[in-house]
């Protein structure tokens, strides 16, 4: 299931999508260490201007990365991507991720992501230019086209090939779409068919079935998760196992969620700061709700935390409560 982008050999075909605002770097140590060998860094502007900011001094810590080190920037303006580019290699990345995927409106108004899939000529301009302007390898993520009525990603990843990106993820949405309706897995079948580089599929990824499925219809050489790693890290491992053996692993106990929440908690605070972290700890701490359909008022409560003693307390607490009623259940049960 191996596949090599340059030097580097990738021995799981399971990937983190790059997800702004998701995918720092204490995330992609936990996804890491489930399994995803290749964890594209959260976005980063080519505008160097910008690079002076709290947020942007955080996706530029390169050298704490997990090997091998993909940065993913995003840009309209060939010059701009070039230099950025070769800024991340002289930080310690190891390949350089070029975002034409986000359909997000603050990024596609400025004609970046998706939006840049209306112009196949500014597209040929930009990746050559970043491809020239470095050493390391060159990656690209792209949706199937810019509408419905014009689906040009299998024209888009020919020329990405030819130019030497070396290996390219495809959402199975169009620009248009954004995250609505279904993702669709026949053009990204097309793409995989017309290339002879890696080919990662990706866009409604959520269980280990539709892995498999989605994989096996595409014959693309890698699976790329990103909503569905929210709060459920772990689905890495689920996966590998389902594609290698074409079974479930048993489903994750209680006792080892606690301990990825805490750890990834405590890993938040560490990176960012007691004052970011505890913020940011909310959204994370929200989605491992989500997946422990978890409908108490404990969230209401934690979002109201304002330090990170408070936080891992409260915690802590609440798998300790969780876990009793769960051995409180199967003694009735039993």
């Amino acid at each position: 299931m191996a596949f090599t982008i340059g030097p580097y050999s990738i021995l799981s075909p399971v990937i983190l999508a790059p997800m702004a605002g998701v995918t720092d770097l204490p995330f992609r140590h936990l996804c890491h260490s489930q399994g995803a060998e290749l964890v594209v860094s959260e976005m980063i502007t080519s505008d160097v201007r910008l690079w002076n900011t709290t947020k942007s001094r955080n996706r530029l810590m390169h050298d704490k990365e997990v090997s091998p080190r993909s940065i993913q920037i995003a840009g309209g303006d060939s010059s701009m991507m070039a230099e950025a580019a070769r800024l991340n290699v002289e930080h310690g990345a190891q390949i350089i991720d070029i975002n034409m995927g986000c359909p997000a409106k603050k990024v596609c108004n400025k004609a970046a992501g998706s939006a840049l899939l209306k112009d196949e000529s500014l597209v040929r301009e930009i990746l050559e230019a970043v491809v020239n302007s470095v050493s390391v390898p060159v990656t690209l993520k792209i949706r199937t086209g810019w509408s419905t009525d014009k689906k040009n990603g299998v024209t888009i990843a020919k020329m990405a090939e030819d130019i030497g990106i070396q290996a390219i993820a495809v959402h199975g949405r169009t620009r248009q779409c954004k995250f609505q309706g279904q993702a669709e897995y026949d053009t990204i079948a097309e793409i995989k068919q017309s290339l002879s580089i890696p080919v990662f599929a990706n866009g409604d990824i959520n269980d280990v079935h539709k892995a498999k499925f989605v994989k096996e219809y595409t014959k693309a050489d890698g699976i790329m998760i990103g909503r569905a790693a929210q709060g459920r890290p772990w689905v890495f491992r689920e996966i590998i196992h389902f594609l290698e053996h074409g079974s479930e692993l048993p489903p994750i106990a209680i006792e080892e969620i606690k301990i990825f929440v805490l750890k990834h908690i405590a890993a938040l605070h560490q990176f960012y700061g007691e004052y970011l972290g505890v913020r940011i700890a909310r959204k994370h701490v929200g989605w491992y709700l989500n997946t422990l359909l978890d409908k108490s008022s404990f969230r209401s409560a934690f979002n109201q935390m304002i330090d990170t003693s408070e936080q891992l307390d409260a915690l802590e607490n609440f798998f300790v409560e969780k876990i009793n009623q769960q051995d409180t259940h199967s003694i009735i049960s039993n």
